[in-house]
């Protein structure tokens, strides 16, 4: 028998088996096992015949790429030797390109304290075991069994083994930048955020899902502070950033779904069981990871109800996948699973016919009825049409009419008629095709102006009440009878004034009364604003804000446009479309110590911190800030958030994610583990959040203070300089894009200083800027840049993930050339930026027109010409549209360089690196920062 004290091959590490008096040896980077001690040279897997001998591999997985301080210089500007780096998902190495590193890091942080892990000591740990027999192997813990190690082995020998599995006990390497000489690289954005290193033997499974992906759910810190001290002395906020009903892609994997009801949660605090618990007593009974409790592992979890025979515990989805969907039992229900419900709300009045609004909104209802989720025939839709009065149809089943019912009371709205208004979907279906057809001709010489939304949506509301389900306002004018009457506040004189922020806020107070009684009877609504003029989109963002539903606006829409149609009728189909999450309530548990403090999104807050959702759109974003209360003493935590809900088919689920994070009181780790994308994420939401409580003014100080914060601390803990002034401005190279993406904020429609933005746009950004999930929201205030007259040979055709895109260049007109053609886009428009001086043959291959001259700017559809070039452009912009989560679609405009004053501004606006009005440039502003940094001392 191998002694405890003999040294084992790398890569592998030993366990004492009680029951069998002997040890068993695990290969940490698949969690096989076997009895005969390892030899040097890898064994191959055990089949049935017993464990052969295989040659070594030929490759290996070289350490995680870091890049030193510095390095970005070595390529910006250019491709030429650029590797695009890799990052492994969290916990697992992906294949990596070597690459040169620099002379080192300013700091290199030791190992974790051996005493980090002592929570993880007291009670023993439970592998998977080799065979497929639910079995459960009582090994022995660190410290009270030798891990088979000389008693001299160092402790960092053990976590170079687990590191091969991901869970590297070694914290992140923390590379200072200079900002002053280091510029940023577009690039950068779009890598993962820093990996999780949990400590070893946190997770039960060596899954490669067992901790969430960061399009679910993330942190602004990836190793959390161990005191709320050390929270405050880094300055860096602490926050999740959660999109639960995140869309799926193609090569995304789907949610797995578990249908036997049988769901294990802890007795004290309800946590779902997950990766991250410990089973004990021989797996009779589990440890919640979140508060310590010992709970008893359901009967039924190790069986089978599919074959009725016993199951394999390991192989079950809630203890190998962080996402999971469990179809829950009756005591979930408060009552039986609702339908999907539909009242659609069509302003009918004199400027919604004439814009052509009615005209496209009922045809694309028209060719969606068979896309509007209805698997079991449940599905109920009812369509309110109103001016200043209100005009239901009546449906009756059987027949292919429908009656109009006018109700011209909107002062106390009532139902004309108690049934046949809410029908069936299937049922009535060709009543409400014949119905579609004819509404914008009904309407066709309808000279009214003026809109009783207000008494429209107590009348929808009514009819939908009793079940729940989701109002789609489509509306052209400013409500302006009956309740919830507005009037035009928008004064050009106040405008980039103290008093702009009280246009911010809602001018009636009920929609936020009416989105109340809507969210406690499960009703959400959606927005649909088309307005040419003042609209106020901050009163009526009120609905979808408290009611979990969502915005759109399109100024000044006008059906002749052909652009403007496609762009509602596609995202309007694709609301229709989308399949939803009803009657919604999500809670966010955390591990002992922390404590989810505010709340930012679209929902309504029920209980302290039970947020209500009536209908869970795709794709939407919540942004939570979390609070360390005590001191905490484990060595990681998790955060798990849960979504109770009823699917649009009918089905009570509970969606759970979960995330688990080490723990540290090292600065410098804090530093190295933070997610500029999440910080960034956070900070929009609480710059609007400030901007309706103060002022807009105080939103944007707030956020470069945050930012200046950030730096000064940076700059006192981790520089040579501390507290004196410096020449430069360090940052960690993680946050090195952060300073940009704050800029980006800044300058966004939502809180920039100007006395030019109308409030209407200003209130719709600030909707996107609490709702877009951060794949669409770094787009969105960090716009990309691409050239495309000189684009590589590559790009716009087709490699292995799809359209190549070209790469991304700093946002500065100074890449700007005369003769060349450049796309913009900040994930809700598309600017084709054309140089004065381009050349004739250009102008021809991607317009099809003579020259430069005759080529108009504004919205356009690029046509698809019989060239190479056309077709590569046009496959990039149709791969922009395509490959972000969200119902968005974006317009393309082309921009000429000597063309209209107006939309050329609004494209170089999105080149945030340069000086705009009163608003610095990136270099400016960096050495204001500097400045303040230098100024500000130990903040």
């Amino acid at each position: 028998m191998a002694s405890p004290t003999q040294q084992l091959p790398p890569g592998w590490a030993a366990e004492w088996d009680a029951a069998n008096q002997r040890y068993l040896f695990i290969e940490t980077a698949t969690g096989r096992t076997q009895w005969e001690p390892p030899l040097h040279a890898p064994t191959a897997p055990i089949d049935e015949h017993g464990p052969s001998v295989s040659p070594p591999p030929t490759h290996h997985i070289p350490k995680r790429r870091q890049y030193a301080a510095g390095q970005t210089q070595a390529y910006y500007g250019t491709t030429d030797g650029f590797v695009e780096p890799s990052y492994g998902a969290a916990g697992v190495m992906g294949p990596q390109t070597q690459q040169p590193v620099a002379s080192g890091p300013l700091f290199t942080p030791g190992l974790a304290a051996e005493q980090q892990f002592a929570a993880q000591q007291q009670q023993p740990l439970y592998q998977a075991p080799p065979s497929h027999e639910p079995q459960y192997v009582n090994a022995p813990a660190f410290g009270q069994e030798p891990a088979y190690y000389p008693p001299s082995a160092p402790v960092n020998q053990l976590a170079d083994q687990f590191g091969q599995m991901g869970f590297g006990q070694k914290p992140l390497q923390l590379y200072t930048t200079n900002l002053l000489t280091s510029p940023p690289d577009p690039r950068e954005l779009s890598h993962p955020p820093p990996e999780i290193r949990l400590p070893p033997n946190s997770c039960i499974t060596a899954s490669p899902y067992a901790n969430a992906d960061y399009t679910y759910q993330r942190c602004t810190l990836n190793a959390i502070p161990t005191t709320s001290s050390l929270l405050s002395k880094v300055k860096i906020p602490l926050a999740l950033v959660i999109t639960p009903y995140r869309g799926v892609k193609d090569g995304d994997l789907p949610v797995p779904l578990v249908t036997d009801t049988v769901i294990a949660r802890c007795r004290r605090c309800r946590t779902y069981i997950n990766p991250y618990v410990q089973f004990i007593d021989g797996g009779n009974r589990w440890r919640c990871c979140m508060c310590n409790m010992t709970n008893e592992v359901p009967q039924l979890f190790d069986w089978d109800q599919v074959r009725n025979q016993p199951g394999d515990r390991w192989s079950r989805d809630e203890l190998n996948h962080s996402v999971v969907e469990f179809v829950a039992p009756t005591e979930y229900m408060v009552r039986p699973p609702q339908p999907a419900v539909y009242v659609i709300l069509i302003d009918v009045s004199h400027t919604a016919i004439q814009s052509g609004m009615v005209a496209t909104a009922t045809r694309t209802i028209l060719e969606s009825l068979d896309r509007i989720p209805n698997e079991g025939q449940r599905t109920k839709i009812a369509i309110i049409a109103y001016d200043t009065s209100l005009y239901f149809f009546s449906m009756p089943p059987g027949t292919t009419e429908s009656t109009m019912l006018v109700v011209s009371d909107v002062d106390d709205v009532f139902l004309p008629k108690p049934t046949d208004l809410l029908v069936n979907l299937s049922e009535a279906k060709e009543s409400l095709e014949a119905l579609l057809t004819r509404i914008n001709d009904m309407f066709q010489d309808n000279h009214t102006v003026g809109s009783a939304m207000g008494p429209a949506l107590q009348a929808g509301f009514k009819l939908m009440a009793p079940i729940g389900g989701k109002i789609i306002v489509l509306s052209a004018s400013l409500p302006n009878v009956g309740a919830g009457a507005l009037k035009n506040r928008e004064d050009p004189k106040i405008l980039g004034t103290s008093k702009e922020s009280g246009l911010l806020q809602p001018a009636s107070p009920f929609y936020k009364t009416f989105a109340i009684e809507c969210s406690r009877a499960q009703v959400s609504v959606d927005m649909f604003l088309f307005s040419a003029s003042y609209q106020d989109v901050t009163s009526l963002a009120c609905l979808p804000h408290y009611t979990s539903g969502q915005t759109f606006f399109y100024p000044a829409f006008s059906a002749s446009r052909s652009e403007d149609a496609i762009k509602f009728a596609h995202e309007f189909g694709e609301i229709l479309a989308m399949p939803i999450m009803l009657e919604a309530v999500m809670r966010v548990r955390a591990s002992k110590g922390l404590r989810m403090s505010s709340f930012h999104g679209n929902f309504f807050v029920r209980s302290t911190d039970l947020l209500a959702m009536p209908a869970v759109p795709m794709d939407q974003s919540y942004a939570i800030e979390v609070q360390i209360e005590e001191t905490i003493t484990a060595p990681f935590v998790v955060f798990q958030t849960a979504v109770l809900h009823t699917t649009c088919y009918g089905e009570r689920r509970i969606r759970v994610i979960t995330l688990a994070l080490p723990t540290t009181s090292s600065l410098s780790e804090l530093f190295a583990s933070a997610d500029q994308v999440a910080i960034a994420t956070f900070l929009a939401n609480k710059a609007v959040e400030r901007s309706i409580t103060h002022k807009l003014e105080d939103s944007r100080d707030a956020v470069m203070q945050k930012l200046v914060e950030i730096l000064s601390s940076y700059k006192s803990s981790m520089t040579a300089a501390g507290a004196g002034a410096s020449a430069q401005l360090a940052i960690s190279e993680n946050l090195k894009m952060l300073p940009l993406l704050v800029l980006g904020l800044l300058k966004n429609v939502g809180i920039r200083q100007s006395a030019q933005i109308p409030p209407d746009l200003r209130a719709y950004a600030q909707c996107l800027l609490t709702s877009l999930p951060s794949q669409l929201l770094v787009p969105y205030i960090h716009p990309n840049f691409y050239s495309l007259h000189n684009m590589p040979p590559e790009a716009g055709t087709v490699g292995e993930n799809g359209v190549i895109l070209p790469v991304p260049l700093p946002l500065t007109s100074e890449r700007l050339e005369r003769h060349g053609l450049y796309l913009i886009e900040d994930s809700q428009n598309m600017f084709l930026w054309v140089g004065r001086d381009a050349v004739p043959n250009l102008v021809e291959d991607v317009f099809n027109l003579p020259s430069y001259e005759v080529l108009r700017g504004g919205k356009t559809t690029l046509p698809v010409l019989d060239n190479d070039f056309s077709q590569r452009v046009n496959a990039i912009i149709q791969k922009i549209r395509e490959i972000r989560r969200g119902v968005y679609y974006p317009h393309l405009y082309v921009v000429k360089e000597d063309g209209e004053p107006p939309l050329r501004l609004w494209a170089l606006s999105c080149l945030i690196q340069d000086r705009a009005d009163v608003l610095p440039s990136y270099q400016q502003f960096i050495g204001q920062i500097r400045d303040k940094v230098n100024g500000a001392g130990t903040y």
